[in-house]
């Protein structure tokens, strides 16, 4: 089956400048800096890392709130990076999205029924006017509220409630890929099984594919069908959920998952804690050759010189085993950091 959506060297670099009348470019965030992956139909791509690593970035490209400094998003076999007016209208209508804070993507001066309903004023031929009071108060079904809650203002909702909204808004066209950033990051934790477990329902109801980003591990591997791993504005893992969690390879990817909360306090014992020196490098100065070289306890001097390249590494291209997935390191190695299942109160 032929992916859905493409993603070929991503990269969004910020200028700095420095003065008033005559400003001068000094260098540059460089927020992206090659990302690529592809999402199937029906599928969900989790994309993980620490804060500032880009993710966030990537999102707003995807939905073209943000315009890509170089790179290619392919839909369907079109490149849409450099689509504007009616052909980016039509291309948005398939890919929608779903904002982290549902305190502040929600306007608070329009009701629940105008909010989910604001997408049919631009895409009018989904739903008449007629129709479309009818329809939102099925989404607001769908998602799990009382569709008597129509005329009822954001402030009225609790967090949970008001992100549910927000997944109905998101669904109102019809999308066939939605773009989930942090989606949860602001819920408290039993709310926020909720809200992943009513995405697992409608990602089955409507065929969806999700890109979901976040930060908390232990939701991504419950969601999630394949993971990518970013750092510093790079993926630097990726494969299926298993061969991430279960057979990391990037250093990296091992220390991430070694901080994860383990509730079997036998296996916490026994697991080794990698704790990473230093902090993370600025998007203004990257490190040369591998951008974690500055915190790997494996570092050499061939990391400090030569880049490494996302693929297969040369010690497992021979092999059948789990750990045989994509990871940028010069010096991979599999290594079992987390025993038991990490997947906590998602579960």
């Amino acid at each position: 089956m032929p992916p859905l959506l493409e993603v070929r060297d991503l990269v969004k670099h910020y200028p700095l400048t420095r003065g008033v009348l005559f400003r001068k470019q000094i260098g540059a965030v460089k927020a992206v800096d090659g990302v690529s992956f592809d999402l199937r139909p029906g599928e969900t791509l989790g994309i993980v890392g620490e804060s500032g690593c880009g993710k966030s970035t990537v999102a707003k490209m995807l939905v073209s709130l943000e315009r890509p400094t170089s790179g290619r998003i392919l839909y369907k076999g079109e490149d849409i990076t450099g689509l504007s007016g009616r052909a980016l209208k039509a291309v948005r209508r398939n890919i929608q999205m779903v904002f982290q804070d549902p305190y502040t993507s929600l306007n608070p001066r329009m009701t629940v029924g105008d909010i989910v309903g604001e997408p049919f004023d631009i895409h009018p031929e989904v739903a008449p006017k007629g129709d479309r009071r009818r329809k939102v108060r099925e989404l607001l079904d769908v998602v799990g509220l009382n569709p008597e809650y129509i005329n009822r203002y954001p402030h009225q909702f609790s967090g949970g409630q008001r992100q549910r909204i927000g997944i109905a808004r998101g669904l109102a066209l019809n999308p066939e890929i939605i773009v989930a950033d942090e989606p949860v990051s602001a819920l408290d934790v039993s709310v926020q099984a909720q809200v992943v477990n009513l995405m697992e329902k409608l990602q089955t109801e409507f065929g969806l594919a999700y890109v979901f980003i976040a930060h908390d591990l232990s939701i991504v591997r419950h969601i999630s069908d394949r993971v990518g791993v970013m750092y510093l504005g790079r993926i630097v893992e990726t494969g299926t959920d298993t061969e991430i969690y279960d057979h990391p390879t990037h250093p990296y990817t091992q220390a991430l998952l070694s901080a994860v909360p383990v509730p079997d306090p036998e296996a916490r014992e026994q697991r080794e804690r990698i704790l990473l020196t230093g902090d993370v490098p600025s998007p203004t100065g990257i490190p040369s050759g591998c951008r974690f070289r500055t915190r790997c306890w494996k570092a050499r001097e061939r990391c400090a010189l030569e880049v490494p390249l996302l693929a297969v590494p040369a010690a497992f291209r021979d092999a059948d085993t789990p750990a045989r997935h994509d990871s940028a390191c010069h010096f991979a190695e599999e290594k079992r950091v987390v025993p038991g299942d990490p997947r906590g109160h998602t579960g």
